[in-house]
């Protein structure tokens, strides 16, 4: 029977909630309402360079649920999380043999990392605005691998925060709002390379979004209780 197990809890409710939390590329990070608002610090108009990753930096097992509550404030924009990231060769993310990231995506899924990424609520692009959907990447590589309908609405009609889950299992990985499952993928860990393991995670953002986070949690999964 599997069980889960709370390993990491975050309420992420003011700037000492992320103390040791590392900052890729430039960005406002704030707490106007008790919840962790992230917006970027340089005009979109300068492209990939507005984009930023913001890591915790625990190290969490192979078999994890990933709870978070988010709310977008202004769009366009793109949010993200990655998850199971490490160096390709089983470094850890932040070791000093691996290339400096800045926020540009090339360097997190072309780079020397390995992550799976989930990108949801996705307002940038014009064909991304007219069909929303949720993506599931694996890298190292841009292997789109899952694809799901994104029930979150427009910012202006989003009335309070939603619930978001990440679930990693032996080789199935799903994607849940409000506990609705958006997708589920089966990786065989050959046609994208291998079985990703543990890691870190991350949360991403797309210049000019604006949008918060709160409560975050990471269980472990266990199959057998203990």
């Amino acid at each position: 029977m599997e069980e889960k197990r709370l390993i990491y809890e975050n309420p992420l409710k003011c700037e000492k909630d992320i103390q040791g939390f590392v900052l890729e590329g430039s960005a406002k990070l704030t707490f106007p309402e008790g919840r962790l608002r992230m917006e970027n610090a340089l005009d979109a108009g300068e492209g990939q360079k507005a984009n930023y990753v913001l890591w915790c930096p625990e190290d969490f097992p192979s078999d994890v649920r990933i709870e978070w509550k988010f709310r977008p404030l202004k769009e366009p924009g793109l949010a993200i999380l990655f998850f199971a990231a490490e160096g390709r060769n089983g470094e850890d993310l932040f070791a000093p043999s691996l290339a400096k990231r800045t926020g540009e995506y090339v360097q997190y899924h072309h780079g020397d990392i390995n992550a799976f990424h989930v990108s949801y609520f996705r307002r940038k692009e014009p064909d991304e605005r007219a069909l929303h959907t949720c993506n599931l990447r694996k890298s190292y590589g841009f292997h789109l691998v899952a694809q799901g309908g994104d029930p979150i609405p427009d910012a202006d009609e989003c009335k309070g925060m939603y619930r978001i889950a990440v679930e990693k299992k032996g080789d199935v990985v799903r994607f849940l709002v409000e506990d609705v499952e958006v997708f589920r993928y089966v990786d065989d860990g050959m046609t994208y390379g291998r079985h990703l393991s543990g890691g870190k995670i991350g949360f991403r953002q797309l210049a000019p979004m604006i949008a918060e986070y709160a409560d975050l949690k990471v269980y472990a999964l266990d199959s057998d209780g203990q």
